[in-house]
């Protein structure tokens, strides 16, 4: 149980951090650095891609020990109803945003990027940008289901701790 727990909370913490990072740090930097529209946002969209995988090894991780700790049926690590539905909100918006959304985006970022037409070019762009802001939001709404997962995690931990003093 304490490999599960333990696997839970890291892949928690790259979910939840990842973004944390990407959203506070990376990009930012990339902006500050890179100044052009396209060589950032093409490192965006990649780096966007790298933390997807990290997602889906998060995910499953985050999937297999709830459903142990479920089949366990120990009290201490009781998984409770708060628990699977925001689990499973976070893992239905991150396969919208990985198989339906992302994939758009980058579509319409290559070819918004290929045109050398300036008026094709700002019509590619705000077609991106129109798709950019749902997935933003999606990507906070993620973050912010984390952080509540994470404060259920603490409160049952807590509870345990009092029913056993």
């Amino acid at each position: 149980m304490v490999c599960c727990l333990t696997l839970e909370w890291l892949a928690l913490a790259v979910w939840v951090g990842g973004m944390v990072v990407l959203s506070g740090a990376v990009i930012p930097a990339v902006f500050n650095i890179f100044g052009g529209q396209d060589s950032g946002g093409m490192f965006l969209t990649r780096a966007f891609e790298g933390y997807h995988r990290l997602v889906i090894g998060a995910g499953t991780i985050l999937c297999m020990t709830v459903c142990y700790r479920r089949w366990s049926g120990d009290p201490i690590v009781d998984v409770g109803r708060s628990e699977v539905v925001v689990l499973t909100v976070m893992v239905l918006i991150a396969g919208l945003i990985m198989v339906v959304l992302h994939p758009n985006a980058a579509s319409l970022q290559a070819q918004a990027f290929a045109t050398k037409d300036e008026t094709l070019r700002k019509a590619g762009l705000e077609a991106l940008f129109r798709v950019l802001a749902p997935i933003r939001s999606l990507y906070m709404v993620n973050l912010v289901l984390g952080i509540v997962l994470i404060g259920i995690k603490v409160h049952h931990s807590l509870a345990q701790d009092r029913r056993q003093s």
